[in-house]
């Protein structure tokens, strides 16, 4: 695929025949490319309704929308209104969590690369009003500390909800209107639902969560996730002719199509640049900028993100080098094997980038000493034992509580066997078919690991 007619006609060809191969309900796709957009859609919105997915449908982005709360926050800085590396108590100071030295000492930079070092998994429902947000921090009082800010990476949820808090109080509007007034508008975009009130405007997509008994995808008993994580992504919907339209923004320098200056150049590369490596973990990048994961660093970089909420998956990945965006929405079904004969084949065909594949166990695993690993974990969300048994093999028994047991998370008992210096991987795939990447790290002062670390950190507790 060299030109976009190429692209066109992958996805005219095979678009519909992918999504219905991998057992996807419906699905979008948009492709950005030499300044011109090639999009797609095949499938349904809903298996209950078997209402048609076509280009002009919305599907919610969900994490992605880390990306476009980050816009706004760097829109306050080039607006003088906020200096990322003051702390955010300076602009929020009824900011709490139960360790009051790492509340005080938290700054914006932290919270935008997953930095602060708080549990960031809570999604506590503070109702449907304009006040949800300001409610939601009101509740992170007890939240604990898992390790010093600026330490290490960390995906924080929680921590994009304080960051909308805190663009709604040096905007003095509610988190949903700076983002339609600041963005949606200046960039001109047509099929962007901030919430279902919105979405239900358009032809919105549902969410499926497995086959039932007739092997059908059963669609989600809910539409969203709560309003009080919003600017982390519970509910933000468009199509992703949109969401490419906002990467191009990106892609120009700060610039929307129509040559309105949306973000400063500077800000746009403060985004793009590295702020924190990450451990070797499943599915994630090589490091993390200010809000956009960065998936491949140098030559030519990829930078993205992905977003899940419920049933609904959504990619996003960009090649600055090379002016190419790709976004892919779907509603369900085995989307990784989807993402894998699309989006990453159209990276790889068009920028000659290869993008980094889920890793599975080697034939061969890596010799481990597994010794400084054994012992439990714990945070709000889980519990975790690494332990040894009598022939050496590795296993981790994790058991959810508070709300992953509320949201249907069942314990788990998995061998884990070498993989890298510091790393072991699960034998059997877990999570979307992938097989998790535990990585240990630090050192509790007895020559044993600190952390447990699977794109979340979870501290030692024995």
């Amino acid at each position: 695929m060299d030109t976009r007619a190429d692209v066109s006609a992958f996805l005219a060809t095979e678009f519909a025949r992918l999504v219905s191969d991998h057992g996807v309900p419906g699905a979008s796709i948009a492709v950005l490319m030499d300044g011109e957009v090639v999009e797609a859609a095949a499938g349904v919105l809903s298996t209950a309704t078997g209402v048609e997915a076509t280009v002009d449908s919305v599907f919610q982005i969900g994490s992605i929308t880390k990306v476009w709360t980050t816009t706004l926050v760097m829109q306050l800085v080039d607006d003088g209104l906020l200096d990322l590396d003051a702390p955010i108590r300076s602009y929020l100071p009824e900011f709490r969590i139960a360790d009051e030295s790492a509340a005080a000492a938290i700054t914006t930079r932290q919270l935008l690369s997953h930095r602060a070092g708080f549990e960031g998994d809570v999604f506590t429902d503070t109702g449907r009003g304009d006040d949800a947000i300001e409610k939601y921090l009101a509740t992170l009082g007890e939240l604990p500390q898992v390790f010093t800010p600026g330490e290490l990476f960390a995906y924080n949820n929680a921590g994009f909800s304080v960051l909308g808090r805190l663009v709604e109080v040096l905007r003095a509007k509610p988190w949903s209107t700076v983002l339609v007034e600041h963005l949606v508008a200046p960039l001109g975009l047509t099929h962007v639902a901030p919430s279902a009130y919105e979405a239900i405007l358009f032809r919105a997509a549902v969410g499926h969560m497995g086959p039932g008994e007739d092997g059908t995808e059963t669609p989600a008993p809910v539409w969203a996730l709560a309003k009080s994580n919003e600017p982390a992504g519970s509910m933000l919907a468009m199509t992703p002719r949109d969401l490419v339209a906002f990467a191009q923004m990106h892609l120009a320098g700060g610039v929307a199509a129509d040559g309105t200056r949306v973000l400063s150049e500077a800000s746009v590369a403060d985004m793009q640049r590295t702020q924190v490596k990450l451990p070797t973990l499943t599915g994630m990048g090589d490091a993390w900028g200010l809000g956009w994961e960065i998936f491949v660093e140098g030559g030519p970089s990829v930078i993205g993100h992905d977003g899940g909420t419920i049933g609904q998956s959504a990619f996003l990945r960009v090649i600055p080098e090379a002016g190419l965006a790709v976004a892919m929405l779907t509603n369900g079904g085995d989307v990784m094997a989807l993402f894998d004969s699309t989006v990453k084949k159209i990276v790889s065909e068009v920028a000659g980038v290869e993008l980094h594949g889920f890793r599975k166990p080697p034939a061969e695993p890596e010799p481990v000493d597994a010794t400084p690993y054994v012992g439990s974990y714990s945070n709000s969300t889980f519990d975790m034992t690494v332990s040894l048994d009598d022939d050496g093999r590795i296993w981790l028994d994790s058991n959810p509580k508070g709300i992953m047991a509320e949201m249907g998370q069942k314990p788990e008992h998995v061998e884990l066997v070498g993989l890298s210096e510091g790393a072991l991987i699960a034998v059997e795939p877990t999570m979307k078919e992938m097989h998790v990447i535990y990585a240990f790290l630090g050192d509790d002062g007895a020559g044993r690991s600190k952390y447990i670390h699977y794109g979340r950190a979870i501290g030692r507790v024995d």
